[in-house]
């Protein structure tokens, strides 16, 4: 064309002229009705009338026209690198070439992209990082990352504030190393026939379990509806599970990627299965490669046919919809705890006993961690500060002599009441060598009822049982009782040394019916009797969400079944597992009624500490029935009261009562208690009102040489009927908290920060930095990790009760 120069000055001063190329008024309704008729022409065939074709050629001239100012502009300022991805496409389709030469040579050189053999661009933007849950997408399936200056079809947002970026690059490797992954792919003919995505990924992909939304036995009547709602007729899809490398823990979504972008899984739900060209599912080493630690649970890729604008724009607000759905519907639960009242001050001179029975305990900790960590309110009555405190080791000496415990006491100063001191009272259980412990009769007493079909709940109880065979020896023996609908018996007392056979009948346990706890514990004692190992370890490990619902099943019908059963000289281990209809009182009042412990599992790495690492501690009694008893002197000590242990206080005339139940101690278990003191002479606010005793002796007439306690001690062995007592003394001191050791100041910081947690009326100061402060005063060396583990448990819940 001999005008090329002039058009492209016409073009030029044009643009000069107008700000922004319009189009004729009516584009916009033409360019409607021409995508909603070229979308119906898959379903029928319709002439197209005459005036159409001239729109459309009009539409594109003027488009053409608008691209190339609007383009012309935009490339002014060049905006900074973004990362996109490079794939194949067809050159001579492209439409560029039916462009007047000059016009298209000068697109080619604005757009700084060069065009190679079936190569196309695809650009994706990245988030503000507080709306971006999974890591920048930098590749896809086996393309290579690009850096492009300019697009005109990538979006003008951008951050600086990265979470996560991975970036695959391909090239020459003089050394391979070998990983594990897999890709599936399902095209659209499957898709189609099926109806339904998630029909025409079952049974064809490995490792991919969908559960259909009416199988979900916990979700809310009123949560479907609003889901069914929004969904609007599409796919009503079932929850798509990728078993992947972090399937044990409560983010085990996949990642869902729709044409690059990241949505949600509703989103993903709601395509219309006509729309979708083929569905990818990336596991282990694909997925993590191209995805980082957000595709370690699989990564669902969908890529969709063309969307009209109608489309988009429904998916969208979709999005919207379901984003709303979520913040206005609070999470469903129904979980169960028993209601108790803190222990109040007592008043010396009127009652100057104090008894009760050790914990040993600490399932209150972790269950109150996973709420934190999962963003929930904590449910007080979930908070018992005694398991907190027990939930950590201490520093006290062996035991000397034939004592099967060591006794340890600090009196120092009380951290959330000024003018009030607290007395800590420590017991060290004898560490037994491992070759030197009794042989043990174990039976897993499992529940794989249908409430046991999450995957923080059977898998994960899986795992944990597979930790604690590695602690075993030849002479022990394990056998397997299961429970759902009835119950039975899966393995006959088995060595530990065929470990393989054990795990193959854990392997093969699956969820399913209703929950006859009570028959399952009648087996599992029956089972555990017949195999009695007189002087050895007898020991049933029942593992359950404590939701029993067929025969024995309430609390006190459980309560008294244990209680009979505890005279058999079978211990018991309770494991409680999972959330939503997680039970805790159930598992509490089994565990405290039947000579046994308590501890909930909620990750590998709790089974790891309570299995593993504290297997001997956990499994292994070293005394039972033990009980305190402590005296206070009315001559310093003007009121107190104990710091947790509501539902093990005992009378006093049960002290020395040898049919009444206490608590057990491990081999190698330490177990704290907190008494909080208002010394004489010190005004407080919640000192008790006094009476008048006509009777009573208000003052001591001995001189005791400062002796502010005298603390007693009764114990059982693990096999014998009657009870042993030693007893000690504590002296009065004016101790600065200041000087209190690691231990002190670490054990009244959890306390402390369960006082809180319980909105306690009976402290003054609640400063959660406070807290912090003082328990990293007493972190000491923490080889485990665990103290530094509760410093950013207590930073966590600050940013909640926010």
């Amino acid at each position: 064309m001999e005008n090329n120069h002039d058009i492209d000055k016409k073009f030029n001063e044009a643009s000069k002229m107008l700000e922004e190329p319009e189009t004729f008024p009516a584009f916009e309704k033409v360019w409607r009705t021409v995508e909603e008729r070229l979308d119906k022409k898959e379903d029928q065939k319709r002439i197209i009338p005459a005036w159409i074709p001239y729109g459309i050629a009009t539409s594109l001239i003027i488009g053409l026209g608008a691209f190339y100012f609007l383009d012309k502009k935009e490339n002014t300022a060049p905006e900074k690198p973004l990362i996109v991805n490079n794939r194949a496409g067809d050159q001579s389709k492209n439409t560029i070439q039916k462009i007047d030469s000059t016009v298209a040579s000068e697109i080619r050189k604005e757009t700084s992209v060069q065009k190679k053999p079936n190569q196309s661009i695809i650009a994706y933007d990245i988030p503000p990082v507080e709306m971006m849950q999974p890591p920048v997408v930098a590749s896809l399936y086996n393309e290579i990352p690009h850096l492009v200056s300019n697009y005109p079809e990538v979006s003008n947002e951008r951050t600086t504030n990265i979470e996560e970026v991975v970036m695959t690059g391909y090239g020459l490797k003089k050394s391979v190393q070998k990983v594990t992954g897999s890709v599936t792919t399902v095209r659209s003919e499957s898709i189609m026939q099926q109806n339904s995505v998630s029909n025409a990924l079952q049974g064809r992909v490995a490792g991919v379990q969908i559960a259909q939304e009416g199988s979900r036995r916990q979700k809310s009547d009123q949560i479907a509806t609003t889901f069914d709602n929004i969904n609007r007729g599409y796919l009503n899809e079932g929850e798509i599970s990728v078993r992947g490398m972090s399937t044990l823990n409560n983010t085990d979504n996949p990642l869902f990627i729709v044409n690059g972008e990241v949505v949600d899984r509703t989103y993903f739900s709601s395509l219309d299965p006509k729309k979708i060209k083929n569905v990818q599912i990336l596991k282990g080493a694909d997925a993590t490669s191209l995805f980082g630690t957000q595709g370690a649970n699989g990564v669902v890729v969908v890529k969709t046919k063309r969307l009209s604008k109608k489309e988009k724009m429904r998916m969208k607000q979709l999005q919207e919809e379901n984003k709303q759905v979520q913040q206005d519907i609070p999470v469903v639960t129904n979980e169960s705890y028993d209601t108790f009242v803190e222990n109040p001050f007592e008043l010396t001179k009127n009652q100057p006993l104090s008894t009760f029975s050790i914990d040993v305990d600490n399932a209150s900790y972790s269950n109150v961690r996973r709420m934190i960590n999962n963003g929930q309110t904590v449910d007080k009555n979930a908070v018992r500060i005694e398991e907190m405190v027990n939930y950590f080791t201490y520093d006290y000496p062996q035991p000397k002599n034939d004592q099967p415990f060591s006794i340890n006491t600090e009196y120092n100063e009380a951290p959330w009441n000024p003018d009030h001191k607290l007395l800590k009272i420590g017991l060290q259980g004898k560490n037994v060598p491992t070759n030197q412990l009794p042989a043990s009769n174990l039976v897993f007493l499992i529940d794989v009822s249908g409430s046991m079909n999450e995957q923080n709940k059977l898998p994960l109880l899986k795992s944990s049982f597979k930790v604690l065979l590695d602690q075993l020896r030849p002479q022990d023996k394990v056998g397997i009782v299961v429970y759902a609908g009835s119950a039975g018996m899966v393995l006959a007392p088995t060595s530990a040394k065929e470990k393989e056979k054990i795990i193959q009948a854990l392997d093969h346990l699956q969820a399913g019916g209703s929950t006859a706890g009570g028959e399952g514990i009648e087996l599992a004692y029956k089972l555990a009797q017949e195999n009695f190992v007189k002087n050895g370890n007898n020991r049933i490990i029942i593992a359950t969400d404590g939701d029993f619902n067929v025969g024995a099943s309430s609390t006190s019908d459980m309560q008294t079944l244990i209680e009979e059963k505890r005279k058999s000289g079978v211990f018991l281990t309770c494991l409680g597992f999972g959330m939503g209809n997680y039970k805790d009182n159930m598992l509490e009042t089994i565990a405290d009624k039947g000579n046994g412990n308590y501890a909930y599992i909620d990750n590998l790495q709790e089974a790891n500490k309570f299995l593993g690492k504290e297997f001997a501690g956990s499994m292994y009694a070293i005394a039972k029935d033990v009980k305190i008893q402590i005296e206070f002197n009315p001559k310093y000590v003007q009121s107190y009261r104990l710091i947790g242990y509501e539902n093990r206080r005992l009378k006093n005339e049960d002290f020395a009562n040898d049919t009444i139940d206490a608590g057990e101690l491990g081999s190698g278990h330490t177990v704290t208690a907190l008494y909080e003191v208002i010394p004489v002479q010190v005004k407080s606010e919640f000192l008790p009102k006094e009476s008048d005793l006509k009777y009573s002796r208000s003052e001591s007439s001995e001189n005791f040489a400062g002796e502010l306690a005298t603390i007693k001690f009764r114990y059982k062995k693990p096999d014998g009927d009657s009870s042993r007592e030693i007893s000690q003394t504590v002296t009065n001191s004016n101790a600065k908290i200041y000087g209190a050791s690691p231990d002190f100041k670490f054990a009244s910081s959890v306390a402390w920060f369960g006082l809180v947690a319980r909105d306690s009326h009976l402290i003054k100061k609640k400063d959660l930095s406070e807290i912090e402060n003082l328990a990293k005063q007493g972190k000491s060396k923490d080889e485990e990790g665990y103290r530094s583990e509760f410093i950013r448990l207590v930073e966590s819940y600050k940013t909640i009760q926010k």
